[in-house]
Order: C-alpha cells, then structure tokens, then sequence
C-alpha cells in the first residue's frame, strides 16, 4: 500500500509560478514511475508530466517548456515546478503512482490550482 499526499496548490495570476509536492510512503518509492494529472472542471482527468525512477521524463504538449518534473527518491518525494501559469491550468493536479512490475497503481486526493487572468 503507497499513500501519496499533494501540497502546494493554491491560487496565482496569470504568468505566475508554483510547486507541487507529493509526499510518499508505505512502500519503495523508487520502483514506481511517478506523474502529475490534472482534471478541470467538466473534463477527463489529464497526464501532466511522468518521471521513471531513473529520471526520464515526458510531459504534455500543452505544458512542456513551462513544467518541470522531478523526484528526490531519498526523500520519497515528487516535485512539479509550474512556471508561466496560463487560466488553462486551472485544474485539481493529481499525483500518480504506477509500479514498475506489478500492476499497482495509487492516487494521491489531489491539490487545486487555479490560474486567474
């Protein structure tokens, strides 16, 4: 059992920046491939951007050159560096856990961002 837990979100202007943090523990963290997904009101939940234990990483089209994933697998931690924040962001951001061998997959209950104009 893995238990992820967002922090971070909150509410910023256009153009503005934040960092989400998922916090993890109950199991090895670093056999999971980690992500961000997001669900904006009225739409199907959404990948963000995906880390490997190893660091490779793929974001969406919509978000790459402003979001930056990473992970500190000493500290069980995944990390997601917005920057140039668009109203289009405006969504709850979800962390995601996938083991790299089993099928086992976990959520964290999310965290809000909202983008003003």
């Amino acid at each position: 059992q893995v238990q992820l837990v967002e922090s971070g979100g909150g509410l910023v202007q256009s153009g503005g920046s934040l960092r989400l943090s998922c916090a993890a523990s109950g199991s090895i963290f670093s056999f999971y491939v980690m992500g961000w997904y997001r669900q904006a009101p009225g739409k199907q939940r959404e990948l963000v951007a995906r880390i490997t234990s190893g660091g490779s990483t793929n974001y969406a089209d919509s978000v790459k050159g402003r979001f930056t994933i990473s992970r500190d697998n000493a500290k069980n931690t995944l990390y997601l560096q917005m920057n140039s924040l668009k109203p289009e962001d405006t969504a709850v951001y979800y962390c995601n856990g996938d083991h790299s061998i089993r099928p086992l997959t976990y959520w964290g209950q999310g965290t809000q961002v909202t983008v003003s104009s």
